[in-house]
């Protein structure tokens, strides 16, 4: 029996889950795993998982300074906990975050991508099997420009919405993107509704496939991930797109459920476009301020990005406070 999961990874497209409580994820043998603080500070509140936040306080301590920063330490540890035990379970990559309070300063994330990745090979992880995730600012995007050249650092663009924002990624020669689907139907939802907003008329559904084809039709190298479903009639609309990060529960209504899910996708068919199908080509090469205008006059788009980075820091500061109580 072909299960919905089956079938959507025999359209191309590689599976990987949005989760950070690693006990769930190998039922659905994924390829690559995503983290964010949220997903973080959900799993750390389970007994399970007490044991690495032991191992990341205890290391924090052994660097000694104040509790603020033994506090900083430790939560750069337990993320590298949380991306080590994944890895045992997974064949490929796991995304580990940067700090989203870091999102507006470029010299500060390039610092913590390499914090990170020294951490990860401390223990024993190379750093080919971990994506660094930075928030698609423009300070982000030039981070991730340097730490993939200089470095050979792979990253993961994440809260992106907005096209301006996944051409600029993709000219930076960034390893992967995270167009958030769910995101932009909540905002159309709240601000334009409406219209039903379903299937290939979805927003966030179209806003993928533009960006997808402009990629294949432009040779981009940049590996295009669907992120932030909020239900599966989504995931089924973007069938071959080169990834998808999937949540849980919506791993588990594809696993449990038989109905086909034919490609929507193709590579070759998007490089192939030609007249009113070819997308014209855009650049923000060395130019913030074209970047910064079409980002502002995308209201979605700046809406989404800046309430994703506010959210993201405030999770963070919750589980460092966590940390920091425990420290004290």
């Amino acid at each position: 029996m072909t299960t919905s999961l089956d079938a959507l990874k025999q359209t191309g497209t590689v599976v990987v889950s949005d989760s950070g409580d690693f006990a769930s994820i190998d039922q659905y043998k994924p390829q690559d795993a995503t983290t964010n603080p949220s997903l973080i500070l959900a799993a750390a509140n389970k007994d399970a998982y007490q044991g690495l936040i032991n191992v990341a306080l205890e290391y924090a301590k052994s660097k000694g300074g104040s509790v603020d920063e033994q506090a900083n330490i430790a939560i750069d540890r337990l993320l590298v906990e949380f991306g080590k035990e994944i890895l045992k379970i997974i064949p490929g990559r796991v995304s580990t975050e940067v700090d989203a309070r870091l999102s507006f300063d470029t010299k500060a994330t390039i610092a913590k991508a390499k914090e990170l990745i020294a951490l990860y090979e401390s223990v024993g992880i190379h750093k080919d099997r971990v994506l660094i995730k930075i928030a698609s600012t423009w300070e982000g995007i030039q981070a991730a420009r340097i730490l993939e050249k200089d470095y050979s650092i792979h990253c993961n663009l994440t809260l992106l919405f907005g096209f301006g924002q996944a051409v600029a990624c993709a000219e930076a020669g960034v390893t992967l993107i995270s167009p958030f689907v769910g995101r932009i139907l909540d905002w159309y939802k709240k601000n334009k509704p409406g219209p039903d907003y379903v299937g290939d008329e979805d927003p966030g559904v179209k806003s993928v496939k533009k960006i997808f084809d402009y990629y294949k039709q432009h040779g981009y190298k940049t590996i295009v991930m669907g992120a932030s479903f909020r239900n599966s009639g989504e995931i089924k609309a973007l069938a071959g797109v080169d990834f998808l990060t999937i949540a849980p529960a919506l791993l588990d209504e594809l696993k449990n459920s038989t109905e086909p899910v034919p490609k929507k996708l193709d590579a070759k068919a998007a490089a192939a476009a030609t007249g009113a199908q070819k997308i014209d080509k855009v650049s923000y090469i060395d130019d913030e301020p074209e970047f910064r205008w079409a980002l502002l006059q995308d209201s979605m788009a700046f809406d989404k990005l800046h309430e994703g980075i506010k959210k993201f820091a405030e999770d963070g500061d919750t589980l460092r406070a966590l940390l920091k109580k425990r420290l004290a």
